[in-house]
């Protein structure tokens, strides 16, 4: 089987709102996803999902989420909280063009990849509530694939120090040197 096991489309909905900073016209942020949106590149112009008080949202692009059987562990605590979420990871432009900064890269149900894009710090993870079908849609699939790990607890071996002056490890790693 391959590395990615199930896949869902999502619309990525990004909000443009006036900004209360003098430096900075407009901020973008991600709101929602719209699970089963029709194909759009995110790289690609964006149609206006509406105006309201403060500003306008776009369907800023259609990405897969992609579930994987390693992940299954931060699906399903992800899925246990009272309000799970939707992680989406936005790039900077090289080129606005007058186009957002912004532009949805990735869309995942795990904290754990999203945290790992987050420390990067070349991108920015916002999160969005999760839409019950994608609720539904992972807790299937973590129904069906999640394998809980039996806790091993690594057994220390001895040490003795051999005429080079270097450690030989005896014990459950078979006396292999450091």
């Amino acid at each position: 089987m391959t590395s990615t096991d199930a896949r869902m489309p999502l619309g990525v909905v990004l909000e443009k709102r006036e900004s209360q900073n003098r430096w900075v016209s407009h901020v973008w942020r991600a709101v929602e996803v719209l699970p089963g949106a029709p194909a759009r590149d995110p790289e690609g112009s964006w149609p206006s999902l509406g105006l309201f008080e403060m500003g306008e949202r776009f369907h800023a692009g259609t990405l897969q989420l992609e579930l994987t059987r390693k992940l299954t562990d931060g699906y399903r605590s992800n899925i246990s909280q009272r309000e799970p979420r939707v992680y989406v990871v936005l790039r900077q432009r090289s080129d606005k063009d007058g186009r957002a900064p912004l532009y949805p890269f990735l869309v995942t149900v795990c904290p754990l990849e999203a945290e790992f894009y987050a420390v990067g710090g070349e991108e920015t993870v916002e999160d969005v509530p999760m839409p019950e079908e994608v609720v539904a849609f992972v807790s299937d699939y973590v129904r069906r694939y999640h394998e809980e790990l039996p806790f091993h607890k690594r057994k220390r071996g001895s040490k003795k120090r051999d005429e080079q002056g270097t450690f030989e490890v005896r014990g459950s790693s078979g006396g292999e040197t450091e």
